[in-house]
């Protein structure tokens, strides 16, 4: 117990000054953290009484990782109106659709270009498709960009790409590890996690009179204390109706959106927020290990530069369908690029199904490339689209165009 202690503090220490340096050069803390946590881990050497390759106490630096997860979409669904959501419901399915259509066909071209079985390329495609929901709402939150109008959009995207993956990881489970395509299976697991998230919206529009009662709590210790136990077992539910975890915080977050104590929640939850995200992206960069990178670096870069082309121009079809202006449409694409926890559930489950090897290094470089990228491209928005501008001249001009409101 005592070294594992001591390895969590290790970790803790490392955390702190990549923060540290990060925060000096006026850079996304997250490529920092996913890097140090790659540098480190299983190949790593002790140094004394230092145990840098943190073996003993991964799962617990894993396990306080998932609670980042959850904190980072919490807050994000604090940030959002049910209503506007609600109001903007067409250009979500509009959008989303976009999104996943275009992402995922060209994961199936680059699949079937680049040689791979079709198994292979189905999981490729799968994986090319979603985009991360920590490091999205983390870059949000940095940039203090949850107040942007496209935002509202960015949200609902990725609200439709869980859904997405929530198809896509329940059909591929089927075929490739019960060994079973049942139709009624399949539609039936799909329905319950669509039914759950519409619950949700239910709640926040009808039951916040209630919730504004109950949590009617005057001491911050038991106030907190209570939001939390709520936040962990809402996420631990969703999981067992096959709901990601951190999509439940999300739902959650949303609910609570609509009440009169989303401003002391906020308040209280920012900390917890940042700490624990932080070792989230640590715990990231532990799971890579650099010298399996070196088989799929041409894979993976070529992936991602797909990926990276896809966004964009997903980005600009939603937004200009949604009545966007062209520089908040550019934002879309870029925000929603980054790649990382459930592009890697996708490949776990090829890989538990026993399919090609090389999808482990292919997953983890393409996931790295584009969790650097992704908030780099994102912080320099004002400059990718001038330069996108340059080359299609589009207009200058902010549009004041109004975004369409569909019920």
């Amino acid at each position: 117990m005592d070294t594992m202690i001591l390895d969590v503090g290790t970790a803790l220490v490392l955390i702190a000054i990549g923060s540290i340096i990060a925060n000096k050069l006026n850079f996304s803390i997250i490529p920092f953290l996913i890097i140090l946590g790659m540098l480190v881990g299983p190949h790593a050497p002790k140094i004394g009484i230092i145990d840098l390759t943190f073996i003993e106490s991964n799962d617990i630096i894993q396990f306080l990782g998932r609670i980042g997860v959850l904190f980072l979409l919490f807050y994000l669904g604090l940030e959002f109106s049910v209503g506007k959501l609600i109001k903007s419901g067409r250009n979500i399915i509009v959008g989303g659709s976009v999104y996943v259509a275009i992402n995922f066909v060209l994961g199936l071209v680059y699949g079937w270009i680049v040689g791979m079985p079709w198994m292979e390329t189905l999981i490729i495609a799968g994986l090319l498709s979603v985009s991360s929901s920590a490091i999205v709402a983390k870059v949000l939150v940095d940039l203090k960009r949850t107040a942007n109008p496209e935002t509202e959009l960015i949200l609902g995207i990725i609200l439709f790409d869980d859904i997405f993956l929530a198809i896509f990881l329940t059909t591929m489970s089927g075929i490739l590890l019960g060994g079973s395509t049942s139709a009624f299976g399949i539609i039936t697991s799909v329905l319950i996690s669509i039914g759950y998230m519409l619950l949700f919206f239910v709640i926040a529009r009808k039951g916040a009179p209630i919730l504004n009662k109950l949590f009617m709590i005057k001491s911050n210790l038991n106030f907190i204390i209570v939001i939390f136990a709520l936040l962990f077992f809402v996420a631990g539910f969703s999981e067992k109706l096959h709901v990601a975890e951190a999509i439940g915080a999300l739902l959650l977050g949303l609910v609570f959106s609509e009440t009169i104590h989303r401003d002391r929640i906020e308040k209280l939850v920012v900390p917890f927020r940042d700490f624990f995200g932080a070792i989230f992206f640590f715990s990231f960069g532990l799971s890579i290990d650099p010298s399996t990178l070196t088989d799929a670096i041409w894979l993976a870069l070529g992936a991602a530069i797909i990926t990276i082309v896809g966004n964009i121009s997903a980005g600009m079809i939603s937004g200009r369908k949604a009545g966007l202006s062209h520089k908040m449409s550019s934002n879309i694409g870029l925000t929603i690029m980054a790649r990382g926890e459930f592009s890697i559930i996708v490949a776990n489950l090829g890989i538990t199904a026993g399919l090609s090897p090389i999808l482990t290094p292919f997953t983890a470089l393409y996931v790295l490339i584009l969790a650097i990228l992704g908030p780099l491209l994102t912080k320099e928005s004002k400059s990718v689209y001038k330069f996108l501008n340059m080359i299609f001249r589009w207009s200058d001009k902010p549009e004041k165009k109004k975004i369409e409101i569909s019920g």
